[in-house]
């Protein structure tokens, strides 16, 4: 709901109850302007929750305490493009943000420690409970942020099993040779060795390229592809288990959120956990239908053997160790990340294609 759209609801609410006699409830003290940004519009699910369970969860946190937010919603590139979320937050021209991570395997290398073990659980809920187990366990985790003069308030969210969307048919990793296959951030890692050829991408702009043979493929997720309608430019779908990923989550300008009041600031987290449960919550109903809207019939619908799975994920060089010894030489823990993030998906019962650990 837009800005307006609430102005005017209230409006309407206020008239309502001064002609009906009735008491109003009281105003609030302290009325606190947000700018909340995400590059991408809501017809994803990362930025629909923003509006749908965020934002609310947040208000209601705040009823009776005193203060109120005036929010601006900033989506779909009105104020910053994909993966300018983060500069957008850190130089004040948006308070919060949900902030794809993905895009910023440089900036966030830890952030980005799923697209760096592919082949991983498929569970979405699993990878963010992951996720979660790292940040209170590895305080670098949160102070990463802090680099950027940015708080994470929480609210990671994963996105779905990722699959391959292609142009022609693929049963195996042998197909995808001399093909330019499209994939976001760190994913381009997961065509080494295949003989296919990686591009960097992201979703604004997978249906045109695809479309005009920029690239015969992209790696992509089902509630993200059938939204985008990919599978009219790319309707081969293979089920190659990738695995969910940690995409990013809800972040505050951290000078600003420091002089917020302790309430505002406690209701911007629990906010912050609405959003992942809504998210979550949505998400998992959403996978099913989406499948079948991309694949409508088993003439479009491959799914990989375990055999041909672990056969690529042993086919891909070591991208988990690299990566590491990367960020590691940068004064970040990557190789106690990594060790960790696989450690608590094993003790979770995750079916891995490869372990990635350097234990």
């Amino acid at each position: 709901m837009t800005l307006t759209i609430r102005r005017l609801l209230a409006g309407t609410a206020l008239a309502t109850g001064l002609s009906a006699g009735l008491a109003l409830p009281a105003m609030a003290d302290e009325t606190i302007d947000i700018t909340i940004v995400n590059g991408h519009p809501p017809i994803f699910l990362w930025v629909k929750h923003l509006t749908e369970s965020f934002i609310p969860a947040v208000d209601a946190a705040l009823e009776g305490s005193g203060y109120a937010i005036n929010w601006t919603e900033a989506y779909g590139g009105t104020l910053a493009g994909v993966g300018g979320e983060l500069e957008a937050i850190e130089n004040g021209l948006a308070e919060i943000g949900s902030v794809p991570t993905v895009f910023m395997p440089n900036q966030l290398p830890l952030q980005n420690v799923t697209y760096n073990t592919p082949f991983g659980p498929s569970s979405a809920q699993m990878v963010m409970s992951a996720m979660e187990v790292l940040y209170d366990t590895i305080p670098a985790m949160g102070e990463s942020w802090h680099t950027y003069d940015t708080e994470y308030l929480g609210g990671g969210f994963a996105l779905d099993n990722y699959i391959l969307m292609t142009n022609f048919p693929v049963t195996s990793i042998d197909d995808l040779a001399g093909h330019r296959i499209a994939a976001p951030g760190p994913a381009v890692n997961w065509l080494e060795g295949t003989g296919a050829v990686g591009v960097a991408g992201n979703l604004t702009t997978y249906y045109n390229d695809l479309q005009t043979g920029v690239f015969d493929g992209v790696i992509v997720f089902a509630t993200a592809a059938a939204p985008a309608r990919l599978q009219e430019v790319a309707p081969y779908v293979t089920v190659t288990d990738f695995g969910a990923q940690s995409a990013g989550g809800i972040v505050a300008n951290q000078t600003w959120l420091a002089d917020q009041p302790e309430v505002v600031q406690n209701a911007l987290r629990a906010g912050a956990a609405a959003y992942q449960a809504g998210y979550l919550e949505e998400q998992s109903a959403r996978v099913t239908a989406a499948m079948a809207a991309i694949a409508p019939d088993a003439d479009h619908l491959h799914t990989l053997a375990p055999e041909e799975r672990a056969r690529w994920a042993a086919a891909l060089p070591d991208v988990a160790g690299t990566w590491a010894a990367a960020t590691d030489a940068a004064g970040l823990p990557a190789t106690e990340v990594l060790n960790a993030y696989v450690a608590t998906l094993q003790a979770a019962g995750a079916d891995l294609g490869r372990d990635w650990s350097m234990r």
